[in-house]
């Protein structure tokens, strides 16, 4: 029996075309006034509040928060959610105090990782770099991957065309006006967003009534919001070490570290992001948790469509769409521009080319690249949460070992670089297998049975745990 869509794929492709190109339009007409490397790697320095804070908050969301917070809410209950939430907020509020330090020390920098370049040496700055390109190029995969699987699931449009389309559109205006064309059309997608989810909700409610509640909740699905859940603990606290880390890795905070025209301007930009992410994210993973309570069966990451699409009405399908396209273009528009930023103000150190070299121009090839790659992880609709949480775990392991180097002047490059593969050890042993089943300690080096069954089942929360802490073993190492 052939699937009943929400739209044509006629219908659908012509409103990702047409969204597309009116990014595409913003992004290439802001950026002509706006030349030059400066420009294209921090704004020229000269970003103000409003402009700042919607580009901070339309980079940290992305299409990931459709399905990711509801999927967690179904397993992981109100603990999963919550850490969500803090956790992709949190890297705002951190961002306060090391952007002030790393603004006066560093006030012509552009990069987390040039900074690094200047305090250790050229091995764990490499190492560094490649991770943070990991994670982000990981990143960029799923954006891809999730806007092509949401348009093929409202119309069945192909995973390719989607995947295609979003991809040369966002690389057609970031790659000629680089961040400065990025926080421009983040503007304008964030006003998108915030006026698409806020209607999002007013309909739900009214759709829903009682059941969009906490009392349906605990009526239905009592252990989702119980405090002796065990789940509630770990899957939080699992989602805010793993999304903490990584975010401040992430490029694009950085480069917009840089881009404030002050630091009065950066710090308010980033309070009003925190308190603007929080309730988004919990937001959708609250759908997650009242989709589940109303049917079980409910497929975990479609829990808001679930709810939004009920009825199965065309206007909010478009809708739908809109949200998703504005979503993913403003977290890749970032990407594209954060790794390219990398690589030409680090490409120097790393790759020793010939003065003559181009490196803004290399840095362009390598996006095609990578962006090529993308392009068929997300056409084959390959999942990549396995991935991710590989690329949480390089950040977990790196996370205490580089921020706390920021205050702790006599740590060597020998002791990082020490700490560091001691956090990645411990985080790979505990790391699940692909099925979650078992870990490279647990189940295969030494058998599952010895031990405890609270480690056995949370094998995600105890190897992101001890990849987060374990450095510290070694940070007395002269």
């Amino acid at each position: 029996m052939d699937k009943t869509y929400f739209l044509t794929p006629t219908s659908s492709l012509t409103l990702v075309i047409v969204i597309s190109l009116i990014f595409v339009f913003f992004g290439l007409y802001n950026s002509k006034k706006y030349q030059g490397l400066n420009n294209y790697l921090t704004a020229s320095r000269n970003i103000g509040l409003f402009s700042l804070t919607t580009s901070l908050t339309a980079s940290a969301l992305g299409a990931w928060i459709l399905f990711g917070p509801a999927s967690a809410a179904t397993w992981g209950g109100i603990g999963s959610v919550v850490g969500y939430s803090l956790g992709t907020a949190f890297p705002m509020f951190f961002l306060i105090y090391l952007g002030k330090k790393i603004r006066k020390e560093f006030p012509k920098g552009s990069s987390l990782i040039e900074f690094m370049r200047r305090k250790f040496g050229k091995s764990l700055f490499k190492l560094i770099l490649l991770m943070t390109i990991f994670y982000m190029f990981i990143f960029l995969c799923a954006e891809v991957t999730a806007v092509a699987v949401l348009i093929n699931y409202i119309s069945g449009t192909k995973l390719w065309i989607t995947a295609l389309i979003v991809l040369l559109s966002t690389l057609t205006y970031t790659l000629y006006g680089g961040l400065r064309a990025s926080i421009f059309t983040d503007s304008i997608q964030m006003i998108v967003i915030g006026i698409l989810l806020f209607i999002s909700l007013v309909y739900i409610i009214s759709f829903t009534g009682s059941d969009f509640s906490f009392e349906f909740i605990k009526k239905k699905n009592p252990q989702l919001l119980s405090s002796s859940y065990t789940s509630n603990y770990t899957a939080g606290l699992t989602f805010f070490i793993a999304v903490a880390a990584t975010n401040l890795f992430h490029q694009g905070n950085w480069q917009r570290v840089y881009a404030a025209k002050n630091f009065e301007t950066l710090r308010k930009s980033l309070i009003i992001s925190f308190f603007v992410i929080i309730p988004i994210v919990f937001y959708m993973g609250f759908t997650g948790m009242v989709a589940f309570s109303i049917d079980p069966n409910t497929r975990p990451d479609l829990g808001f469509f679930v709810l939004l699409l009920k009825q199965q009405k065309e206007l909010l399908s478009l809708f739908v769409i809109v949200l998703g396209l504005a979503l993913t273009i403003s977290t890749v528009d970032t990407l594209v521009n954060a790794i390219s930023s990398l690589i030409v103000v680090d490409g120097k150190a790393t790759f020793n080319f010939n003065k003559k070299t181009n490196y803004l121009n290399f840095s362009k090839n390598i996006i095609l690249f990578l962006s090529f790659i993308s392009f068929i992880i997300a056409s084959k609709g390959f999942d990549i949460l396995y991935l991710f949480l590989l690329a949480d775990l390089f950040c977990c392991a790196f996370v205490l070992t580089v921020f706390y180097s920021f205050y702790d002047k006599k740590m060597s490059e020998k002791t990082a670089f020490i700490s560091i593969v001691l956090g990645l050890i411990f985080g790979f042993l505990l790391f699940p297998t692909p099925d979650f089943s078992k870990s490279l300690l647990i189940g295969i080096i030494v058998p599952a049975e010895y031990f405890p069954s609270f480690f056995r089942q949370n094998l995600l929360f105890w190897s992101f745990l001890v990849a987060t802490l374990g450095p510290m073993i070694s940070w007395k190492i002269k």
